[in-house]
Formats: C-alpha cells, structure tokens, sequence
C-alpha cells in the first residue's frame, strides 16, 4: 500500500478572524499594487503550532498576495486550534478525554479522513508509525536531559498502539484509559498542503508554504527556476549541509537534533519508536521529497523508524530523498 497524499485530504471552512500580515518585498522594483510583478517576490512571516513560518510568493500583483497570504494564515491557524492538543476545546482532546469511557467520539469529515490516514500510515510502516505515541513524553524529559525509570515507561507504551484505537468512520473511541492521539506527526505537514492549496485557489502560480521547515512549494519562479531549499547540518547549528532544488511537491525532514539530549555519548532525541519507547539511533537525518508535504514528513519519520530498511522503504514509496547516516555521510536519490 502506498502513502497516496498528492492532494490534501480535505479543504476545511475558512475561518471569519483574519489575522494582520505583513508584506515583504524580497527582490525586483515595487510597482501598482493591483499589477503582475514578475521579477517581484512577497514574504510573509508569522508564528502558529510552535514555530516560525514563512511564505514566499512569486508571479502575482502585491495586492494578490497579501489577500492570498491572509487565507493561508488563517487555514494554518485554524487546523492548529482544531487539532492542538494543548487546547482544551480541540477535537483531539475531546477524543482523548474520552478515553477508557466505553464512549465513542463521532468526528467531521475532515478529522475522519486524517484518522484514516492515520490508519494507513500505521499499516504502510508495519506499526512504526503511530498516532498513539504521544503518551510516551509523559516520562521523556528532553528539557531535563534524564533517561525514564524503567517501570514509568512501561506503564505508558502499555497504552501504546493504534489496534486499541476503534475506528469505525465516523466514530473514534480509545479503548484503553489514559490513551491519546496525537496528530504532531502530520499536522503541520498537512497544513502546510492546505495553506499551498488555498494559495493557488486564490491566484499565486508560484511559492512556497514553509512552516519550521516542512514545506509544500505550490510553483517555481516566474522564470520557470525550481526553489533552492537548504537542508540543515544535524551537528553545526545554522549551518546548511545539502541542498534540494524544488519546483513543486512537498519536502520535509525528521532528525535527531530538534528535541534532543545527549548523555554519556548517546544522543537520545524525541523520534520513539512505538515497540520500545526509545529515541531512534540509525540515522541523523532524513529528508524527504514528495507530491504533497503530508507524504514528505510522514515517509521522513517512518524513515527515521526503519533504520537500515530505510532506504527500501523510500524507493518503494517512489519518492525522493537524501538522508544522513551517523557519521555525516549523505546518500541521496532525488527526481532529476
């Protein structure tokens, strides 16, 4: 079965709020504002779900933009308030609260179609990926830089696992008490496809959604050139160790040194696999190239899981990708 997600799962209602946003010209000459500006490029920066966030748009009038970028924002920020976990009002800690109740939740189309997702994932990684996991930083303290106490651990991925998740669309119910779902895995990758969406729909040809680094890029330049997106060194802060050339697709990377510890020569980071409760070891970074962002991050943290097969894996999914073992070599199988 393959990770089929060119298109976004679902487009969502527009919220009514919308946020201010602030205009960038980043090359050429300003001109009217309700005139094509070829040679122009737009920034658009903003924070939601954690991090900064960025859009850069090309090949459309200044006024175009910024109506555009308004609508992206607000889809950003309308799927972080509706799946954040943090927020007591969201459909993910509805679900969660209900855990262990014998009382399934009923959910909307959109969320529906992500649990399905969710469940495709679950079977396309042999159970490596899993919305489950979320328990599991209930006894990892990344900040406080200490391993688990053994018996702690054991109590949480005892509530790990997606076949404890009863899922008959469109109701949801997490068998066990003290369960969650976290959408963490997908979820800025899925905004990132719906605010690439919403971009086109209302008149940007070309750009790019970058949202802490997962990035759905909706067009080249006006000049036809792809976006040239640098992929992070995963041991010198700031520093770029490879870069992608992207005219359109998703990219995405999961590595070992965005939440992490380092303890008596081991780095422990915050990618855990759902059998052992333990931070992956094999890879420090892999990076993923795709049709839709949703599929980048979803194979690049599926990859982090598969250690060794992970290279398998990403062929038969037929995506691009460059990943980067433990001593910093780089093995890379990109689209021409």
């Amino acid at each position: 079965m393959n990770v089929d997600a060119r298109r976004p799962l679902a487009r969502g209602r527009r919220p009514v709020v919308r946020p201010a946003v602030h205009g960038i010209l980043t090359s050429g000459r300003q001109r009217s504002s309700g005139q094509r500006m070829d040679g122009v490029e737009f920034g658009f920066e903003f924070r939601a779900m954690g991090t900064a966030c960025r859009l850069r748009l090309a090949g459309c009038s200044e006024s175009v933009a910024q109506r555009a970028a308004e609508r992206a924002i607000d889809e950003v920020r309308r799927i972080e308030t509706k799946y954040s976990r943090y927020r007591d009002d969201s459909i993910v800690s509805r679900i969660n609260a209900a855990a262990g109740s014998g009382r399934p939740v009923e959910v909307d189309d959109e969320t529906a179609d992500l649990l399905d997702f969710a469940a495709r994932l679950h079977a396309v990684s042999g159970g490596l990926f899993d919305v489950t996991t979320g328990v599991l930083r209930r006894v990892w303290d990344f900040r406080a830089a200490r391993l688990p106490d053994a018996a702690a651990l054991a109590e949480q991925l005892a509530r790990v696992g997606w076949q404890h998740v009863r899922w008959n669309r469109p109701a949801v119910e997490l068998s066990l008490p003290g369960m969650e779902l976290d959408f963490g895995g997908f979820g800025k990758e899925y905004a990132a496809d719906r605010a690439g969406t919403l971009l086109l729909e209302h008149g940007v040809p070309g750009g790019l959604v970058n949202l802490g680094g997962d990035i759905r890029v909706i067009g080249p330049h006006p000049d036809g050139s792809p976006w040239a997106l640098g992929i992070a060194h995963p041991r010198q802060a700031d520093a770029v160790i490879a870069t992608i050339a992207l005219p359109s697709g998703g990219l995405a990377t999961s590595g070992d040194y965005e939440r992490f510890f380092d303890l008596d020569g081991r780095r422990y980071c915050h990618i855990l696999d759902p059998r052992s409760g333990w931070p992956v070891q094999h890879w420090r970074s892999v990076s993923v190239v795709a049709p839709a962002c949703l599929a980048a991050g979803s194979l690049s943290t599926i990859a982090m899981l598969s250690g060794d097969k992970a290279h398998d894996l990403l062929r038969s999914q037929g995506v691009g990708y460059l990943t980067i073992d433990a001593h910093n070599q780089i093995r890379q199988e990109l689209p021409a």
